[in-house]
């Protein structure tokens, strides 16, 4: 390492996309010999809370020589390029390289995606502003129950997505994908209404008292609960 270039080394650790493994190396085996690059380490906004605490408590030895350079390991980490989904390398680190890898795609290359990827690619896909891109993940044959399940509740999606759920007949067979969209306070009101009357007597009451939803949401399942009530009092004799 002593003969790396240190302002790069630095810009590689403190890059949040570099994998966790790569910064608990450089923690534990190369901060002894260069010390300078621990505010690299501690500027990484990825950093796991362990390795942060150590580094804080505990700080470069200051008084112990740098020593040798190291010996190169038989099989190097290759710290300019970050770990790819499905490699070797921590989950946080491959999550960052794949969002990095969306927002480089085309529109193109995201319907691609969307209708041919896994179900982690869908999941950033569907929040994507792009509503030809969303629509090619709902749209995708590998697109499962629980994902639509998932999409339904999701505050963080667009309009567009919850209203395409909500006209596709096969999608909304399932009572849970309906009961999320009454619930989502994304949902277009004319999107939730009609389906008030789909709520069992729990979760209309659940939603009578949801403030996380439109008032005529609320004063809609309260009315139907009301009548309900009503036409189950017995009737005294003599009226009608």
């Amino acid at each position: 390492m002593q003969t790396w270039n240190i302002a790069e080394v630095n810009q590689v650790l403190s890059n949040p996309a570099t994998p966790i493994p790569v910064l608990d190396f450089a923690a534990n085996h190369l901060m002894r010999s260069r010390p300078e690059i621990r505010e690299a380490l501690l500027a990484n906004l990825t950093l796991p809370d362990d390795i942060r605490e150590w580094i804080q408590r505990e700080g470069p030895p200051v008084d112990e020589p740098k020593g040798p350079a190291l010996t190169p390991a038989p099989t190097p980490v290759d710290l300019t390029t970050p770990t790819e989904p499905g490699g070797v390398g921590d989950k946080e680190g491959q999550r960052e390289t794949l969002l990095q890898r969306i927002g480089r795609m085309s529109a193109a290359e995201k319907i691609s995606m969307a209708l041919k990827g896994n179900q982690e690619e869908r999941l950033l896909l569907i929040r994507d502003s792009n509503k030809l891109v969303a629509r090619a993940v709902l749209q995708s044959p590998k697109v499962t129950d629980a994902e639509i399940d998932s999409f339904a509740s999701m505050k963080n999606v667009t309009e567009e997505v919850l209203r395409l759920i909500s006209m596709n007949r096969a999608f909304m067979k399932s009572y849970s994908v309906a009961r999320n969209l009454i619930n989502n306070p994304r949902a277009p009101i004319a999107v939730a209404l009609p389906l008030i009357n789909r709520l069992n007597d729990r979760d209309m009451k659940m939603l009578a008292t949801n403030k996380n939803v439109a008032e005529v949401l609320r004063g809609m399942a309260a009315k139907i609960i009301k009548a309900k009530q009503e036409a189950s009092k017995p009737k005294l004799p003599g009226k009608h």
